[in-house]
């Protein structure tokens, strides 16, 4: 840990080091401190009411009212008849018990995910994950049975077709054809994030969700739908999926941005049917700290925060800024070969004098990215760094002088570092 710093306070969209010096949070953390780092004064209240009144209550045995007050909130902000709900710590820990759900619900095994994908850490989220970091599971057997990889409609090294039409169509017959091969009666679920986050903010063609949703629905497959990045307003909508005409899943995890990460928790919804079977099933999913009532009344809070001071309408407004920004990197710097973006969600792609990406998605990582890093640091850039992918993605509640400012900051880091090599 020597060579990160020492983060002593946070206040709006900044932090500050021991030394004083001022960081721009240019991806939220994790992508997860949606509301900043200065706490609203209604959330902090709710927190201390709950730790004065039940600190804690093991939620196997009891009901409490912040339980059931969250419970209605989420009913009333989620499509369809989405009105069931865990609230479990993580989004690993969602992503695991969706999975659980859809398997005891259907009695199959089976569950179909993507290569460009990431679902968590624990074992069963890491398994169903599909990049590089699910051989870590992979390895010696630990967890990764079941676990089925689809093609994502962005490939790296084949055309698929020339519009986002054809692509979709292509990649929808591949799917088919896959759940033929591996049989419709084993398949549990289809599991995909809304939008592709740590892969690099990537959108799915619209009619490629809407045909996901139509082949689950054809061979009677649930659709999760991982939201623990983009729920809660990130990309100028309150639920990533409500990008994609007519898409609800079967089931949704979210976290992250549910209680602005103040406290840790996460959601999994799942739609009336599959709530009234569990209501005489035994789910075969806990956890100690589910529904840990401290946590819940700070979400309840920051969900109704956000809602009043319509934080999703501020992101809707910002996108333009942000979108901005993103071309501008392209624009200017030799070293950026593309990107994307969304709401305020958003990531470029690094690349060499060669044309070549500057490392692996896995590493190790070179001289001339550890220079970058550095360039970050010194100017002030904090937050995630996947190269050669470089995300972002700030706190929600960003204006645009401080928006404006983040780039100006990851400008200069370019130029001083990886734009040398072409020179």
């Amino acid at each position: 840990m020597a060579a990160v710093p020492n983060i002593v306070r946070g206040e709006g969209v900044y932090l500050y080091d021991d030394a004083g010096k001022r960081y721009i949070d240019w991806t939220s953390q994790a992508i997860c401190s949606n509301l900043g780092h200065t706490i609203p004064p209604q959330v902090k209240a709710a927190i201390d009411e709950q730790l004065e009144a039940l600190p804690f209550i093991y939620s196997g045995l009891a009901i409490t009212e912040p339980r059931a007050r969250l419970s209605a909130l989420m009913a009333e902000l989620c499509p369809g008849d989405i009105n069931g709900f865990l609230f479990p710590c993580g989004g690993s820990e969602a992503n695991e018990a969706a999975i659980r759900i859809a398997r005891r619900f259907t009695g199959k095994e089976k569950i179909i995910t993507h290569y460009r994908s990431y679902h968590g850490g624990t074992t069963s989220a890491l398994a169903a994950t599909g990049d590089f970091r699910r051989w870590f599971t992979e390895r010696g057997g630990g967890g990764g049975a079941g676990y089925i990889k689809a093609f994502n409609p962005q490939p790296f090294h084949l055309e698929m077709g020339a519009t986002e039409d054809e692509i979709a169509a292509y990649s929808i017959a591949m799917l088919e054809e896959q759940i033929l091969m591996e049989g419709p009666n084993e398949i549990a679920a289809i599991m995909m994030e809304s939008i592709c986050g740590a892969a690099g903010v990537l959108i799915h063609p619209e009619k490629y969700l809407q045909g996901v949703r139509a082949l689950c629905d054809k061979y009677e497959i649930l659709l999760i739908l991982d939201e623990v990045m983009v729920g809660f307003g990130r990309t100028g909508k309150f639920w990533g999926f409500q990008n994609y005409e007519g898409v609800v899943p079967d089931i949704m995890t979210s976290a992250k941005g549910l209680s602005g990460s103040f406290l840790p928790l996460s959601v999994v919804g799942v739609k009336q049917e599959i709530k009234d079977h569990f209501m005489t099933s035994p789910l075969g999913w806990g956890a100690t700290y589910q529904a840990h009532p401290v946590a819940l009344a700070c979400a309840y809070e920051s969900v109704k925060h956000m809602v009043k001071e319509d934080v999703v309408g501020h992101v809707k407004k910002m996108e333009p800024i942000f979108l901005n920004g993103i071309q501008s990197l392209i624009d200017e710097h030799p070293s950026v070969k593309q990107g994307r973006g969304i709401g305020l969600f958003g990531c470029i792609d690094t690349i060499n004098a060669e044309g070549r990406l500057t490392q692996p998605l896995q590493g190790p990582i070179t001289e001339r990215n550890i220079e970058f890093k550095k360039a970050l640091a010194e100017n002030g850039v904090y937050g995630l760094l996947r190269l050669p992918l470089m995300h972002a993605a700030p706190p929600l509640i960003i204006n645009e002088e401080e928006l404006l400012d983040g780039f100006d900051r990851v400008h200069a880091a370019l130029e001083q570092s990886l734009d040398k090599d072409f020179k």
